[in-house]
């Protein structure tokens, strides 16, 4: 793949890409880039972390090492007990490479890095108290706003969190970090502050964000907003048909999934969309793009409970590829 086919596959579905200026200039002169995505192992991960996981794959065939930070440390500043943080490291760090291998790409250039093996040396706790005294409570507050669950008074470890996310991206020595769009204010941060410490600032990516199934953001918080990884065909069908879905309006969780997640996959394998209906209704339908559904759908001639059917049967044909029974196992340890 040359250079350019590359810089095409790392941008592609992409939100924002900060210092994109630079992305050609790093595949030019490194011949195996880092990138890494930070995950705090809160709630069980769910399907809209396709999202990311496809952008992790594009990277890793466009030649980069990817790290998966397993964010433990991150977890406890956000409030998650102290006393299930190994157990939800553990999962994590065994349902992730299951959702790659799921889209059809060899992890073998993945490497899982949990937080408190880098994140608690002298070193690193010092260049946090030096980037402390650069940036205001204001600051860190508003770059936290997204991520982190603040609430009506704030716990100053809600504040420390994007300061780390900083520097996570010096002691994991990448040259990129991957993130969602409600990442951005903390990206914004590192690459104002970073400099300030004697490092210099990495490149940004962003992906969009998959709205939830009922409300604005897919969250592991959100029980009937997420379809989970390890949720069964039925549980499937049930949450998908509860999901928000006017006719004629594309706006809602089931198109944004099917658009960011089903059909890049299917157009990546050469495949169409079947919408199966009985002949009484028009008959079965197949879409080689999403502009095609969407199409269809405002038009009314695409009708939601036909589509809800035909988007769970995908997401059920993509969890059938995971090893269930040995995840499950985990994830009660971790969520009991």
């Amino acid at each position: 793949m040359n250079i350019k086919d590359r810089l095409e596959l790392i941008k592609r579905n992409t939100a924002e890409i900060i210092g994109e200026d630079s992305l050609m200039e790093l595949l030019k002169g490194k011949r195996k880039p880092v990138v890494y995505i930070g995950t705090a192992p809160t709630g069980r991960p769910h399907v809209g972390y396709f999202l990311w996981g496809l952008k992790v794959a594009d990277l890793l065939k466009a030649g980069f090492h990817v790290k998966i930070l397993i964010a433990d440390l991150h977890a406890a500043l956000d409030n998650t007990p102290w006393s299930v943080l190994e157990k939800r490291c553990d999962y994590y760090e065994k349902v992730i490479p299951e959702m790659i291998k799921a889209i059809g790409v060899d992890v073998k250039d993945l490497e899982f890095v949990k937080g408190s093996e880098v994140q608690l040396s002298p070193e690193y706790m010092f260049d946090v108290l030096k980037m402390s005294s650069n940036v205001s409570v204001h600051d860190s507050k508003k770059a936290a706003a997204e991520v982190v669950k603040l609430g009506d008074n704030p716990k100053l470890s809600g504040l420390l969190y994007p300061l780390m996310q900083a520097i996570d991206e010096e002691y994991l020595k990448v040259d990129a970090q991957l993130g969602g769009t409600d990442q951005r204010k903390i990206m914004v941060l590192a690459r104002e502050n970073l400099p300030k410490i004697g490092y210099s600032r990495r490149i940004e990516i962003m992906t969009p964000l998959v709205p939830g199934l009922i409300g604005k953001k897919m969250s592991s918080s959100t029980e009937e907003g997420k379809v989970d990884l390890l949720d069964d065909e039925k549980i499937v069908m049930k949450k998908i048909n509860k999901a928000h879905c006017v006719e004629g309006d594309p706006d809602n969780g089931i198109m944004a999934f099917l658009k960011n997640v089903i059909m890049v996959m299917k157009e990546d394998n050469g495949e169409k969309f079947v919408v199966e209906r009985d002949e009484k209704y028009g008959g079965k339908l197949e879409y080689k793009d999403y502009k095609g559904i969407e199409k269809d759908f405002v038009k009314k001639e695409l009708h939601p409970m036909d589509l809800k059917v035909a988007v769970a049967r995908e997401i059920n044909k993509l969890l059938g590829k995971f090893n269930r029974k040995k995840l499950l196992e985990l994830s009660e340890r971790a969520y009991d």
